[in-house]
């Protein structure tokens, strides 16, 4: 849940104030219910729990109910896009999420969280290689750990990438003129 909750946040923040069908509806059209698995259901459920931890606030209309990020919000927001930058995992929900909301990070927030995940990813490469040399399993093992070295090899590279794009000025980051990532700057839909 925690993408879908760094999404829900990222969201109701972005626009300032939004409802349910304009939060489900931005992350559709992301296709977030392909690569972080999102549905209409968790997208309540997220709204409900965020709510009950008073990091958002919710405020019923006649005709809708919209919420509000709180400050305990943007904190759990701010921790959870750090995470997911920097902390390698195998599923992909919790990078795609945070790389949706890559502009609400400063650029040197950015780099540097990707040079912290470059570092966990070359560390799990080697401990990958490691194991693969030092493995006494069943032959086809080591086919395991061949996967888990050229995935962390794969994900390193492409870590690499991504950072020197953002050093050499690509997209437009929090604090810079015009940038997506400040709270309340998404154009309002309704």
């Amino acid at each position: 849940m925690s993408a879908t909750r760094l999404l829900v946040l990222g969201v109701v923040r972005g626009y300032g104030r939004a409802h349910g069908y304009l939060i489900g509806s931005e992350l559709l059209a992301w296709g977030a219910d392909r690569w972080a698995n999102v549905k209409w259901g968790s997208i309540y459920h997220a709204l409900r729990q965020l709510t009950k931890a008073g990091s958002l606030i919710e405020d019923n209309l006649a005709t809708r109910t919209e919420y509000e990020i709180t400050a305990h919000g943007e904190q759990e927001f701010q921790r959870l896009l750090r995470n997911a930058i920097r902390q390698p995992e195998h599923r992909p929900d919790m990078l795609g999420a945070g790389l949706a909301l890559l502009p609400a990070l400063s650029r040197q927030d950015a780099i540097s969280l990707l040079g912290q995940r470059l570092a966990a990813l070359e560390s799990e490469r080697d401990d990958a290689g490691v194991q693969l040399r030092k493995s006494r399993g069943p032959e086809h093992i080591g086919e395991l750990y061949t996967l888990w070295e050229q995935s962390a090899q794969s994900g390193a590279d492409w870590t690499r990438g991504l950072r020197s794009r953002l050093e050499a000025g690509k997209y437009v980051m929090a604090g810079e003129p015009g940038s997506p990532g400040e709270p309340g700057s998404w154009p309002a839909t309704d």
